[in-house]
């Protein structure tokens, strides 16, 4: 509307044409001149002559209108609009009552009667240009490159095709679907508002309709007088048999009701009596899929009670009354936001104003090794059974499970999940071999030792914390693991669960089972060594059912070995571990940890100074933080074998503290003193300011009051 047009004629006199003013020059080039100028509101209403269409110009058909999506960076700034080949003419079409008249039929052919008739569209073009330039219509030719959609899997162009649809006016219920939507717990949460968010918002009628030989009908039927031209929806198979003209009566019973079968059958029309047929139109497949939570019980009739037996309601009362509904959760990837998502949460809105299901794991797309998108036609698609073969099935899960979190992309190549194996499940196979091995050479039997379980053998649940310093540490471990895991999983995070527990696993195997192999080879203290069992067999019972969920092979293959002869046959019908806070020990936890910590810097150390592990050493000097200090006891005990030295000393005041500015907190704060300060810094003793800040939290420097992050 606000463009400026320009009646450009030519300097030599003849034709006259309108023209975006500042493609004028790059359209038309030398030899014209601007008679006159107006803006695009101007010339709104004038009516034109078409090169087709084989009519007069009418008001109605062939004249101009206005649309801000019209813009004057290419071309002439006018476009043609045709309301039957693309949504933006649609609209525009649809605002002033244009018809929408098809030139192309639906195999993208030419009508007959345009140069080219008859021609897939996209090759008629070369016939259209020479039409237009024998009858003196062509302004000029080119090549205009533009973005342009094609078929995935055939590469054949596109058109975009106004059809009649059959639509679901979910554009009336959007609020409720909105509201639902925050009812509902998703993994990640930004999909919550964001993608799957928006779309609500941005609610479309939903055109529920396709055009297919087989499928799920419309169930509607309609009188085929013109004069009647009475439409019917069947609501159940009852009313189709009740409906159902006497020839065609006897067809419903055991109907396969799929489209082109359920085509037989004829409705008497209740208001001329004659026979109604049904419209050709089936169901679009995600609307099947969307009516899951209420097809699956064959709805409206009752619903099959929890233990055996029928609920006593009928319909939606039978599902709110049923432990069925809604579903816990369900899951898929993040291209089903506008798939199966949407159905379900539409379709659940509409029967029964509330969603069919409480949480979401939203997975984001697997690519390929190279961060491509998996496709047959690239030839990069990887078959998951020969991945099975190699590594099997818990390996292939396993990989899945932790590589990304659940809304993140994720590579995949057999390599990587190769790589999940060897991490992790053949680290906790060979602890559990380990223990196997050595029980059966001791005779170890856990109901021996029935006095140390609270309950069944193999929970984090011991009756009390075990002597050996080592053996509490990683019973607090397992206890603290449990609690997580456990949290983890309720809130549907299986990624942020087995990295849980791929950690505990490493601890278990490089710290506790390395540390307490003599423990089950010999010990001079038998009950220290049961006690060694008690533990590593508990460790792994519990591992047993954590992982179940994630690899539900390999552990049942460790419980059936591992549970007594009391216990449940599968670890899949033994309850889920729970964690006993009397069982940690922080303090302990934090120690150990720091003391794996401290064994790696001395090994480092030793490698960087050319000093081997057996060659002993009087002493390693630790510095740690002044929280820290109190754990050095702990320390010292767990590390003095690990690096061969005698003793562990603090080496506090050994290190030289170095002082610097936090730029990104100060610049703000400080702006033009920040020199100032720099300069205050560079003349303290650094060591007085690294102690301010361990003592007080502060430090004063040159009249300015620092906090630790911001030096």
């Amino acid at each position: 509307p606000g463009e400026t047009y320009a009646l450009a004629e030519r300097e030599d006199g003849g034709e006259r044409l309108i023209i975006a003013e500042a493609r004028l020059e790059a359209a038309l080039g030398d030899g014209w001149r601007v008679a006159a100028r107006f803006t695009g509101a101007e010339l709104e209403g004038l009516a034109y002559d078409a090169p087709y269409g084989g009519q007069p110009a009418r008001p109605n058909l062939h004249r101009v209108l206005l649309a801000d999506y019209v813009t004057a960076d290419d071309g002439t700034g006018l476009v043609h609009t045709a309301p039957a080949y693309g949504a933006e003419d649609a609209e525009l079409g649809r605002a002033h009552g244009l018809a929408t008249h098809h030139s192309v039929d639906p195999r993208g052919a030419l009508a007959d009667g345009y140069p080219g008739g008859g021609k897939f569209v996209k090759d008629a073009d070369e016939d259209i240009i020479a039409d237009l330039e024998a009858r003196g219509l062509l302004l000029s030719r080119g090549v205009y490159r533009h973005t342009y959609p094609f078929c995935w899997r055939c590469r054949t162009p596109l058109l975009y095709y106004a059809k009649a649809s059959w639509y679901i006016r979910t554009t009336a219920r959007r609020d409720e679907m909105v509201a639902g939507n925050q009812g509902i717990n998703w993994y990640p949460a930004h999909v919550k508002e964001g993608r799957f968010g928006e779309w609500l918002k941005n609610n479309v009628d939903w055109a529920v309709s396709r055009e297919r030989y087989w499928g799920t009908p419309i169930p509607i039927w309609r009188c085929p007088d013109a004069a009647c031209a009475h439409e019917h929806c069947i609501g159940s198979v009852g009313e189709l048999g009740e409906m159902a003209t006497p020839e065609t009566r006897a067809l419903v019973d055991g109907l396969d009701l799929h489209r082109p079968f359920v085509d037989r059958v004829e409705l008497t029309c209740p208001r001329c009596g004659g026979a109604m047929r049904r419209v050709l139109e089936v169901a679009d497949a995600w609307f099947d899929s969307g009516a899951m939570p209420f097809a699956q019980w064959n709805y409206p009739v009752t619903l099959p009670a929890p233990g055996g037996g029928e609920t006593a309601l009928d319909g939606v009362d039978a599902l709110r009354a049923s432990p069925y509904y809604p579903a816990d959760y369900i899951v898929e990837a993040v291209d089903q936001t506008r798939g199966w998502f949407y159905s379900l949460l539409a379709l659940s809105t509409l029967i029964d104003g509330r969603p069919s299901y409480k949480n979401v794991i939203c997975l984001g797309l697997i690519l390929d090794e190279k961060g491509e998108k998996m496709a047959k036609s690239r030839g990069n698609i990887v078959d998951p059974w020969d991945v099975m073969r190699q590594h099997g099935a818990d390996a292939l899960r396993w990989y899945l499970f932790t590589a990304a979190p659940a809304g993140a992309e994720r590579r995949f190549s057999s390599a990587l999940v190769q790589e999940a194996l060897r991490r992790f499940m053949l680290t906790l196979w060979n602890v559990y071999s380990f223990f196997v091995t050595y029980a059966r050479i001791d005779g170890f039997r856990p109901e021996e030792h029935a006095a140390r379980w609270k309950g069944e053998a193999g929970g984090p649940a011991l009756t009390e914390p075990p002597p050996n310093e080592l053996d509490r540490w990683i019973v607090s471990e397992l206890n603290a693991l449990t609690a997580e895991a456990t949290a983890l999983m309720d809130g549907y995070d299986p990624t942020g669960a087995g990295r849980r527990i791929e950690e505990f696993v490493d601890l278990l195997s490089n710290w506790y089972v390395r540390r307490s192999r003599r423990r089950f080879w010999k010990s001079e203290n038998d009950d220290d060594k049961a006690w060694a069992y008690v533990t590593l067999y508990s460790a792994l019972l519990t591992m047993a059912k954590l992982i179940a969920p994630l690899t539900p092979f390999a552990a049942d293959e460790m419980y059936a070995n591992l549970a007594p002869e009391s216990a449940e046959p599968s670890v899949h019908l033994s309850d889920w571990p729970e964690a006993d806070a009397a069982l940690r020990d922080k303090e302990l936890e934090r120690a150990v940890r720091l003391a794996m910590r401290v064994a790696s810097l001395g090994r480092h150390a030793r490698s960087k100074a050319g000093i081997r592990v057996r060659q002993p050493l009087a002493r390693a000097l630790v510095q740690t933080r002044p929280d820290d200090a109190a754990l050095l006891p702990v320390v010292e005990r767990q590390v003095l074998d690990e690096l061969n030295v005698k003793a562990l000393e603090s080496a506090e005041g050994m290190g030289r503290a170095v002082v610097r500015p936090n730029l990104p907190l100060l610049g703000p704060r400080l702006g033009k003193d920040l020199a100032a300060l720099r300069a205050a810094l560079d003349a303290a003793d650094p060591q007085a300011i690294a102690a301010q800040l361990r003592d007080g939290g502060t430090a004063s420097v040159g009249g300015f009051t620092l906090s630790a992050e911001e030096l």
